[in-house]
């Protein structure tokens, strides 16, 4: 969810009240095998290729739950174990204040308002720290946001990005003994942007990211490509 996901209200002729989440990925065998073990344990549905006007040919999988019952007890879900980008902690905030109202004019009032407290969330004096299921959210943010490159040169790396949340990045760092630099993207299509970007080549932090994701397994199309990649990396001259 913090990767791929997204919490959305909408409202019906201004009537009512709609509730979504969902999980948009590449419609991929393995995406499509984890995103049913999902729908098995929380609830929602599997569809492909529901982009509304925009994918007739069917490139998406999607995760959906609109069901206003089951959105409820996810929400407890994060109660227990909370998003840890600011985006979706502002979208979920705003869903649990609009769940409680249940007003249209007050979400009307509102909506545009709910990323104002954004960059308040984490500061100097108030630090990021991690939490106890850390180990478990990284391997999901690996799984969205990850990327393991095979080049023919031989320069093989982990990289992994991240928008707004410089924080979240640095956590990853930390809790892999990365020395390399945290770096921000510029130009298009990057402009006006904060996009941040981590990129390891290092064989010793190769070992320790992939020896995390196979104590917490990734369960998509990172997993596949985890299983391609591993051979080739340390059958190198990687140093």
């Amino acid at each position: 969810m913090d990767g791929d996901g997204s919490i959305q209200v909408n409202h019906w002729r201004k009537r009512n009240l709609q509730y979504r989440l969902v999980i948009k990925l590449s419609n991929l065998p393995s995406n499509v095998r984890m995103l049913n073990q999902i729908r098995a344990v929380i609830g929602g549905r599997v569809v492909i290729g529901e982009t509304v006007k925009c994918n007739p040919q069917r490139n998406f999988v999607l995760w959906v739950m609109d069901n206003k019952n089951q959105i409820q007890s996810t929400v407890q879900l994060f109660e227990k174990y909370p998003p840890l980008t600011t985006r979706l902690t502002c979208c979920l905030k705003f869903l649990k204040k609009c769940l409680i109202d249940n007003d249209v004019n007050l979400y009307l009032q509102t909506r545009n308002d709910k990323y104002i407290e954004r960059k308040q969330f984490y500061s100097i004096t108030n630090p990021f720290s991690k939490p106890d299921y850390f180990n478990s959210w990284v391997s999901g943010f690996i799984e969205a946001e990850g990327c393991f490159s095979i080049r023919a040169n031989g320069s093989h790396s982990f990289s992994i990005a991240q928008k707004d949340d410089y924080y979240l990045l640095v956590a990853i760092q930390q809790h892999f003994g990365i020395l390399n630099l945290i770096r921000p993207r510029l130009g298009p299509p990057y402009k006006n942007k904060a996009l941040y970007s981590l990129e390891v080549y290092r064989k010793a932090v190769l070992q320790s990211i992939i020896d995390h994701c196979e104590t917490y397994p990734l369960m998509g199309a990172k997993y596949d490509q985890l299983r391609l990649v591993k051979p080739i990396l340390f059958n190198s001259n990687l140093s």
